[in-house]
């Protein structure tokens, strides 16, 4: 039996985990967007996948319905739909700042669900932050991560730190390619072409985080110091990023970002 999920909003974000998962021939996915244009829109960038512009009416089809507007637009759309949660149904929020709490308070019934995803998702290499509310029990919770770990990686954590999951993994894929845009642009001053300084940037970044990944738990720095031979270049480039305070650098870019999470969810 195919699992029929919705999605409110087809933007970049929800258009990542779409497309990541609709391969899978368990899942009848569908969304909406309300203005017809944005629909076809839609439609003609996610292929065969359904946009109508009824968000009740896919409510009422779907059993797993995500959220996945802006911000700004969550509780207009909730108060629009809330005539027709049913117990039955989970909502999966991927609204940033977007507490649980304040869904419930207008799906007063709802078991929710929320989601902190990241647009590698498109390329099945996503990172998702998972939440359940106070309704949700853990099957719902691994329900979702079922679903999302076919397009990347699932952690759980506690509500009062989703926004710290907002800054690190869903705005890190730009801070990310701002670092490999900056060392591939220092390659192109120094005299290498500029498509070359980029591959051997981002294939060294694709391959350090894989690296990290098959540790074992050796810690990073240990990774760091294999590569940084004292008295070596890595070392004199490392010691530079430690003159350059590089550590307070990327704190102060989490923090900031964290914080315009925090009010997003207060707006």
């Amino acid at each position: 039996m195919k699992k029929n999920i919705g999605f409110i909003g087809c933007g970049k974000m929800a258009s990542a985990i779409i497309n990541g998962i609709s391969t899978n021939s368990e899942y009848l996915i569908k969304g909406a967007e309300l203005n017809e244009e944005y629909a076809q829109s839609a439609m003609k960038r996610l292929g065969n996948i359904e946009v109508i512009t009824d968000n009740t009416e896919l409510v009422k089809t779907s059993e797993i319905i995500f959220i996945a507007t802006k911000p700004n637009q969550v509780v207009e759309v909730l108060r629009g739909i809330k005539d027709f949660v049913t117990p039955e149904k989970l909502i999966v929020s991927i609204a940033a700042g977007i507490t649980t709490e304040k869904i419930e308070k207008i799906l007063t019934n709802a078991r929710i669900v929320r989601v902190m995803p990241n647009t590698p998702a498109l390329v099945k290499l996503g990172m998702f932050g998972v939440c359940a509310g106070s309704k949700a029990t853990e099957e719902d919770e691994n329900t979702i991560i079922s679903i999302l770990s076919s397009i990347g990686k699932c952690i759980k954590v506690e509500e009062n730190q989703m926004d710290i999951v907002t800054a690190i993994s869903g705005s890190g894929p730009a801070f990310f390619y701002q670092v490999i845009e900056d060392m591939a642009r220092a390659g192109e001053k120094l005299g290498l072409d500029y498509e070359k300084s980029l591959t051997l940037a981002a294939q060294t970044a694709l391959g350090s985080a894989q690296m990290i990944f098959n540790r074992d738990q050796t810690p990073v720095q240990t990774l760091i110091d294999n590569v940084a031979t004292k008295g070596g270049c890595t070392f004199v480039g490392i010691s530079e990023m430690k003159t350059q305070n590089s550590e307070k650098m990327f704190y102060d870019v989490i923090s900031k970002t964290t914080d315009k999470a925090c009010e997003l969810g207060k707006s």
